[in-house]
């Protein structure tokens, strides 16, 4: 049982979405934090049909509850089966005072619905995978081949389990919500996304490989993020100096077994290209969470210009910037894109973190500290609330 860092409050009167893609732990955790609360799972099949059939019924039934049970919140896990059982709910927050938890593993058919998402009357929470500030005896090698799902994480057969993921994810999400005409075809998309993760998209490519349109990709991207299962990150916009490269977005899923799954690869040690890759990607799923726990709302972005300097991570308005190295020891010359960053945009704190063994300073001029943090070290200072 893992400890989440995620402290769902709800004041007075008022009522949450909890949004968190499949298997990352969101039922687990309601069910910790509101024992005795009236409980509406719409994965069983009895009650999404009578539900289904007749949405007035949740009404019905919640004005029966006794004062007593309705000072706990009533939960709806999986709302976006049912859209219609919003206005239900619309209606029990405005005249009966009741409180909901709307549990989602994805968006997109509540968007493509125009449905009530209660305007403003329920706050927004997010859930992630495992997160390093949740897992004790945290194994670094370990994350970045199982990944951060909580049932892989631990697990002697994870292969088996990420196969059983993707299939579920494509059967359920995708073909019994409709989401998509063409299941082999975004079948092919997901294989093809795994081997550019990380890297910036360009749909034309994507989609000769897959055979199907740039515009079929780009919707297929939309999915993916609609589901929870992926981040754009975009490029950093702001010109003093340098040519900006593009203004193609990176594209990440969300957790790093996923990716070693579709494109059949495991990491064995820590070091090379494939085992950077994943490390980076850890590093921003680690931001992305601690931003999302900590309702922080910094921008994540990368810079890269058309010389070929890149940055990993910029945070907010050139507040932070953050380069990740597969490195024992890093040195000046493999921080030029670091460098001429903070020579053009001169950030309160330029971080690599690396697998150096204890944290050092780069003095590069008399106006640029480079911080080398080690990966722990990073992510223990991030999660006591002092990166950001």
């Amino acid at each position: 049982m893992f400890k989440r860092f995620l402290a769902l409050q709800l004041p007075h009167r008022k009522s949450a979405f909890l949004w968190g893609a499949r298997q990352t732990g969101k039922s687990t955790y309601l069910k910790d934090s509101f024992p005795n609360a009236c409980w509406y799972d719409l994965l069983k099949s009895d009650v999404h049909l009578r539900l289904e059939k007749n949405p007035h019924l949740l009404r019905e039934e919640i004005l029966a509850l006794t004062p007593d049970q309705l000072e706990q919140p009533i939960i709806i896990d999986e709302i976006q089966k049912i859209p219609k059982l919003l206005d239900e709910v619309h209606w029990l927050i405005e005249n009966a005072h009741a409180q909901f938890i709307l549990c989602s593993s994805s968006a997109r058919k509540l968007k493509r619905l125009g449905t009530n998402l209660l305007g403003g009357r329920a706050l927004r929470y997010h859930f992630y995978p495992l997160t390093y500030a949740e897992i004790p005896q945290f194994d670094l090698l370990t994350a970045l081949n199982n990944g951060l799902i909580p049932p892989h994480y631990q697990s002697d057969h994870v292969h088996l389990l990420l196969e059983s993921y993707v299939v579920d994810y494509l059967t359920h999400e995708i073909r019994e919500e409709g989401l998509v005409r063409n299941l082999p075809d975004f079948a092919r998309f997901l294989d093809s996304i795994a081997f550019s993760n990380a890297q910036m998209v360009n749909y034309t490519n994507i989609a000769r490989d897959c055979g199907i349109s740039a515009k079929t990709v780009e919707n297929y991207y939309q999915i993916l993020i609609d589901t929870l299962l992926g981040y754009f990150v975009p490029p950093y916009h702001k010109k003093i100096k340098r040519d900006i490269i593009s203004k193609s977005p990176k594209f990440y899923l969300f957790d790093m077994g996923v990716v070693n799954y579709l494109a059949k690869r495991s990491i064995h040690e820590l070091r090379g290209a494939t085992a950077g890759e994943a490390f980076e990607h850890f590093i921003l799923m680690e931001l992305i969470a601690y931003n999302g726990l900590c309702k922080k709302r910094y921008e994540i972005t990368y810079w890269r210009t058309k010389t070929g300097l890149e940055v990993d991570f910029v945070l907010g308005n050139a507040e932070i910037a953050i380069e990740v190295k597969i490195s024992r020891t890093v040195h000046k010359q493999e921080l030029n894109g670091l460098i001429a960053f903070c020579e053009e945009h001169h950030p309160k704190k330029a971080i690599v973190v690396s697998l150096d063994t204890a944290p050092r300073l780069l003095k590069i001029e008399e106006d640029i500290d480079i911080h080398i943090l080690p990966w722990e070290h990073f992510l223990k200072t991030l999660w006591a609330g002092d990166i950001i």
